[in-house]
């Protein structure tokens, strides 16, 4: 008989009694929050939930167990309306509803901390709580008060203005949980909330879930650790295959049996038997190793030994494996089978398998095989030339010996569950015969089948021989797998157990008797820090304007000095009218890459809005038809946004191919209504354009306030947050509520808008329909972004920047004629500003710990 059988009956008074005894009181046990009835749910044929069934009460704490790939977060994801069930229904308070989404999740106060936090790297921590919430939340009190607030609640002591990038994976954890604690849910769930956390952390949000179910709120807790089990929950229930496999109380079920229910089989022993090996010598020997967050770290290894390396979070574990695996710069040696490592050999001998493996392990868009093999092509290669049999008889093998459970080896690395992407990360260190393994969090996130797996591989990997240093915030895997621990406090050593001294009880004293995190020179401390406004500045969007600007200033200056009419009131109102039609078009571009897209169509647009154009506003046309000229332009722009932004986001084309379409037809559009020049615009409306208050165009000042109502709404609106948001990440945009097709769709049509405001300018500056103008603006205005410090691949930019671009680089068209110089140098400047942007934003990124263009 298997665990499963009369595994749902239980007397619900009994277990309330007992929770009350240990301190765990339930308010409004036994009402039904959420039923979940008959849910299935498929991808591409393959069953992720087979009729399940589940009912959450209010004022208890149901934990969800299970392994990678069981059903858990696919069933999480239908609570919270980010999945669509293909089969079942979802009853909420008494209510059925055939649909789900973030927004009607929220409104019934279901809130979720996802195992892999919804955190918007580009977007500072204030607007990832901005974007992600309510705004009624904010509405009666300041924002940054209310924001404070939140991260105080879960011990997260953070800059606001940071941007979410620079938090540590604990970080961002409490990050989301703040975010779900925020709407003070009625049934709140957390998927692996503890996986990044330390003791305190976990311990502080412990006391946070048993006080929200004092008040009747539903927590579903998703968790490996049994551990966690029997402190929090008060019922479990197991999947195992997409099937509910049964439910009980936590008391009336014991680890064997819960073990048996998630893996389907008896496990043994988690942990394989330690090396009984005694050497005199070490392999591996660490000699006052210090660097960023750690100094002065010494111990060696054995052959057979594996080493552990503990302490209370933020204390230099994180900083002194990648000193290990050569990833950061670091003093002292390390010397392997007696030979001192160089920086380059460290590198070539260290296999380092990171903590987040979504960021750092893996390589999304290739397969398993490639994620497997990418470390080790050399070795598989013979004179430049890979040898494809060799490659697939050693990746085979390695997968087959570890276990991975995949359809093939082609498959995408992202339709693994966690432990099997896990296992490949391993792989790919085995596969490249690493001199040492440096192994940093190995199991987080993992399911306990294949944490078992995990552990005997390590342990496998040792006896033969090579060395491996595995760094863990998990005191019983330490105690259970390592030989010996290094337990690190502010960056130092300050125990070293072996033998029988490495107990878990042992481990945890060491760690917090030995004092608070190590804070100084931290990586991260950009995120931990209150930050001056200069150096705020400086991690902005907004700091590569600065430098732009000055490189502006000093062209000019040098122009002057070679022509003194350069600075002449005409010629500064001729160089910025000109920036007009190049920056309202280059404004039009910065949407599209902000959103993580691009608009190749835009010069083309322009060009067939003047043609448009120049059939109404003529000097012999009335004017309610040069109204009407004016509102075409407009509203042909609206619809060749849409087209844009339906064709990427309802047809899946990519943004280059469909705005590639939309530039190939517009530029035939134009020739088909004017094969040569013709048209003339009407004198009154070019003059009324083209006014000017002294030397500064009227319509320069249009742009210049355009851009800042931009910048501000950027900023401090929730269509700005949406806009940056999907152009940061899209799959985290989604899962917190904002609706992707509606923001690229509307984004598009707002590029075309400003693109059309553009139009309007070229079209008193040429004075009539020429199919051949504007084609050129396409590349200028992506010029124009790219100096102003935007980044290609979407998240983050600046319409000021864009602004001072689309003024320097007409600016240089300018100079070049008042220089005497030829059309040639037109380019080379250009280029040269491109160039010289890239690297200087590049080094600007790395300080502030920033992405590149």
């Amino acid at each position: 008989m298997t665990a499963e059988i009369g595994f749902a009956t239980w007397n619900r008074q009994v277990v309330e009694e007992k929770f009350k005894e240990n301190g765990v009181t339930t308010s409004g046990y036994g009402q039904t929050a959420i039923e979940l009835c008959d849910i299935s749910k498929f991808y591409s044929g393959v069953t992720a939930l087979d009729e399940a069934n589940v009912t959450f009460y209010s004022g208890e704490v149901h934990a969800i167990l299970g392994e990678n790939g069981a059903g858990k977060s696919t069933l999480m994801s239908i609570i919270s309306g980010a999945t669509h069930p293909d089969i079942g229904k979802i009853t909420i308070e008494g209510q059925t509803l055939s649909r789900m989404s973030p927004e009607i999740a929220a409104g019934f106060g279901i809130a979720i901390s996802f195992q892999h936090p919804a955190i918007l790297d580009d977007l500072s921590v204030l607007e990832n709580l901005r974007v992600a919430l309510p705004g009624a939340i904010f509405a009666r009190r300041p924002a940054k008060q209310v924001a404070q607030e939140f991260l105080d609640s879960v011990g997260l002591d953070v800059d606001l203005h940071s941007r979410a990038e620079t938090l540590t994976v604990a970080q961002k954890h409490l990050l989301e949980i703040a975010k779900a604690l925020a709407i003070r849910p009625k049934v709140l769930i957390l998927d692996e909330p503890t996986a990044s956390l330390d003791q305190d952390a976990t311990d502080m949000l412990f006391g946070r879930i048993r006080d929200l179910v004092q008040t009747g709120t539903s927590i579903i807790y998703i968790t490996h650790r049994l551990a966690e089990l029997r402190q929090i929950a008060h019922r479990v229930t197991v999947l195992r295959d997409g099937k509910v496999r049964g439910t009980s109380p936590t008391e009336q079920i014991s680890d064997a049996d819960l073990l048996e229910m998630i893996i389907g089989r008896k496990l043994g022993s988690t942990f394989p038997a330690k090396s009984k090996k005694t050497a005199s010598e070490a392999n591996l020997s660490v000699s006052h190793l210090g660097g960023n967050g750690f100094k002065d770290v010494n111990f060696d290894a054995a052959p057979g030994q594996i080493i552990g390396i503990a302490g209370v979070a933020g204390n230099g574990q994180s900083e002194l494996m990648r000193a290990l695996a050569g990833l950061k710069a670091s003093d002292g040696l390390i010397t392997l089978k007696g030979e001192v490592l160089s920086k380059n050999a460290l590198v070539e001998n260290a296999a380092f398998m990171p903590s987040d493996r979504h960021i750092e392990g893996l390589a999304s868009a290739l397969t398993v095989r490639e994620n497997a093999a990418f470390s080790s092509l050399e070795k598989f290669s013979s004179r430049c030339v890979m040898g494809r049999k060799k490659e697939l008889t050693e990746v085979r093998a390695v997968l087959s010996e570890l276990d991975v459970k995949a359809p093939n080896i082609e498959s995408p690395i992202l339709s693994l569950s966690g432990g099997n992407q896990q296992k490949v990360i391993m792989a790919r260190a085995l596969l490249s015969k690493p001199g040492f393994i440096v192994a940093d969090e190995p199991t987080q996130g993992v399911d306990v089948g294949a944490r078992a797996e995990i552990y005997r591989i390590l342990r496998e990997v040792s006896n033969a021989g090579t060395p491996v240093i595995i760094n863990s915030s998990d005191a019983a895997e330490l105690e259970g797998l390592c030989d010996k621990v290094i337990v690190l406090s502010r960056g130092q050593v300050i125990e070293i157990l072996e033998g029988d001294l490495v107990v878990e009880a042992r481990i945890v004293a060491a760690a917090v008797n030995a004092g608070p995190a190590y804070k100084a020179n931290n990586d991260h401390s950009a995120g931990t820090h209150k930050n001056s406004l200069f150096g705020r500045f400086f991690r902005s969007d907004n700091a590569p304007a600065l430098p732009l600007a000055l490189v502006a200033i000093v062209l000019g200056l040098y122009v002057f000095s070679q022509n003194e009419n350069f600075f002449s009131a005409f010629n500064i109102y001729n160089i910025l009218l000109l920036a007009t039609a190049l920056g309202f078009i280059a404004l039009g571009q910065t949407v599209a890459l902000l959103m993580g897209g691009i608009d190749l169509s835009v010069g083309p647009l322009a060009g067939f809005l003047v043609v448009v154009a120049s059939f109404f506003i003529n000097d012999d046309k009335s004017g309610y038809l040069i109204m009407a000229g004016f509102s075409l332009m407009v509203f042909l722009a609206i619809v060749v946004g849409s087209i844009n932004g339906l064709l990427i986001r309802l047809a899946n084309f990519t943004p280059i191919a469909a705005t590639l379409t939309l530039y190939v037809g517009l530029q035939g559009m134009s020739f088909l209504l004017r094969e040569f020049p013709g048209g003339y615009i009407n004198y009154t409306v070019t003059d009324w354009i083209n006014s000017q208050l002294g030397p500064i165009p009227v319509s320069f000042i249009v742009l210049v306030l355009t851009a800042i109502l931009a910048e501000f709404m950027l900023r401090f609106t929730r269509p700005g947050w949406n806009i940056r948001a999907v152009g940061s990440n899209p799959e985290a945009s989604r899962r917190i509520g904002i609706r992707i097709d509606r923001t690229f769709i509307s984004g598009y049509i707002f590029c075309a808008f400003l693109t059309a405001m553009g139009s309007v300018m070229l079209m008193t500056q040429i004075g009539v329909g020429d199919p051949r103008q504007g084609i050129n603006y396409t590349l200028l205005s992506i010029t124009a972004v790219v100096l102003g410090g935007t980044s290609l691949i979407g998240g983050r930019g600046t319409f000021i920047g864009t602004l001072i671009g689309a003024v320097l680089l007409t600016e240089v068209l300018n100079a070049i004629v008042f220089l005497g110089l030829t059309q040639t140098y037109q380019y080379l400047f250009q280029g040269g500003l491109v160039v010289g942007a890239a690297i200087i934003y590049t080094a600007i990124g790395r300080r502030s710990g920033t992405k590149d263009i």
